[in-house]
């Protein structure tokens, strides 16, 4: 897969922060503040721009149907997220800059975290990545993530579109999500979904990155990104690192093999000069690592298969799934393999996914229980060919979900 913009990447740094700062109160709608007040935006962003910026992000971030209902502006999604795009757009194309199109979490969670319904969740993606896309974007930024639910919906969403794709994490100092998924799985399922960019965004500071960043250059064959704040409160008189300070604390984050980088909370335009001074001669990237083709996933393990995949017998999809699942650990087999007849089977299986230490292989004998078996699936799953579904026709499904066929 190559990438389609120029490498390394110097992204934006902070919006909230900065408009906090120039004034807009607490507690209002972010998108609807910008809209009465695009001076302020235009004068964020064109500093962004004159400090080196490649891509800056439109102010986006809230602008999904879940988040706007707070403010009674859900039935708004298409002509917030137009004219925001449109503000963005008339700073940085004329200055030959990218922008973003962002994307937040929905606030929703499947089970066992939640009651939401993961097409729901899907649905609000589509209807804000569908207006973002007609406004004129050049990417998706799916940001500030800790859900895995959420993640795979906003991918499926995207990738109705043609537009790259950016993923961004956003993890605790232990390298989990919210819903206590892990970095490395949380990578493989994403990168076999088809992404462009994959890392780290908010939450951590820059030296508390490190290691995750270098745990995700191992097994990545798309670009790292790390976006991370300024620090905590109390570094300096602002409550946050200063441009060179955070600037040096950035540069082992691009020796660990980040490739596109900015800022988060805390940042300013004068972060992200200083740290475009960096970035001057650091290089063209050529990534050289391998797809991870045989890594089961789920929310929280990943699993490196080999060549001898050794299948337990069928299991089946009622009350004792979940047993079934954990009595396996003690058998002589490295997979399981579950028979999955409906879509209720699909969900039985959702369900009980966590049960086993085992990557899962599930073996359908009908098209639209495969694919509902793939999709809700938060994980990635393996695709039993042996079944009476011809490969040809599986085969569409897996590059779609990132299944592996067996």
């Amino acid at each position: 897969m190559s990438f389609p913009f120029k490498l390394p990447m110097l992204l934006d740094g902070a919006t909230a922060t900065n408009l906090t700062a120039a004034g807009m109160p607490s507690g209002v709608c972010v998108e609807k503040w910008i809209l009465e007040n695009p001076e302020e935006l235009i004068k964020l962003q064109s500093s962004y721009i004159k400090a080196g910026a490649q891509a800056v992000y439109a102010p986006t971030f809230g602008a999904n149907r879940a988040c706007l209902k707070k403010y009674g502006l859900e039935n708004e999604v298409e002509d917030i997220n137009k004219k925001l795009v449109s503000i963005t757009r008339s700073v940085a194309k004329p200055e030959g800059v990218l922008v973003g199109g962002d994307l937040c979490p929905t606030g929703l969670y499947v089970p066992p975290y939640g009651d939401a319904d993961f097409d729901d969740i899907y649905d609000i993606y589509r209807e804000q990545i569908r207006a973002l896309d007609e406004a004129g974007v050049d990417f998706f930024i799916i940001e500030t993530q800790t859900s895995l639910a959420d993640m795979r919906a906003a991918v499926l969403a995207a990738r109705t579109t043609n537009l790259p794709v950016f993923v961004t994490i956003t993890v605790d100092e232990n390298g989990h999500t919210l819903t206590g998924g892990s970095l490395l799985p949380t990578i493989i399922i994403l990168q076999a979904m088809g992404i462009d960019a994959v890392g780290l965004n908010c939450s951590l500071a820059s030296e508390s990155m490190i290691e995750f960043i270098k745990e995700s250059a191992a097994h990545s064959v798309v670009p790292i990104i790390a976006k991370p704040s300024a620090g905590v409160p109390g570094v300096n008189a602002t409550g946050y690192l200063s441009p060179e300070a955070f600037t040096q604390k950035m540069r082992p984050l691009i020796q660990a093999g980040a490739e596109i980088v900015g800022g988060c909370c805390g940042t300013t335009p004068e972060h992200i000069k200083s740290l475009a001074d960096t970035l001057k001669g650091s290089g063209t990237f050529k990534h050289k690592n391998e797809p991870d083709c045989y890594a089961a996933a789920i929310e929280k393990e990943a699993f490196f298969l080999g060549d001898d995949i050794v299948l337990s017998k069928p299991l089946y999809c009622n009350s004792s799934l979940g047993d079934d699942l954990i009595d396996l650990d003690d058998e002589r087999v490295n997979t399981a393999l579950v028979k999955v007849d409906s879509v209720d089977d699909a969900m039985i299986l959702c369900e009980n996914s966590s049960m086993t230490k085992l990557p899962i292989a599930v073996h359908c004998d009908s098209l639209p229980v495969l694919d509902a078996a793939l999709r809700y699936f938060q994980g990635r799953l393996i695709v039993d060919s042996a079944c009476m579904i011809e490969r040809e026709l599986i085969e569409p499904l897996a590059v779609k979900y990132g299944a592996i066929i067996y």
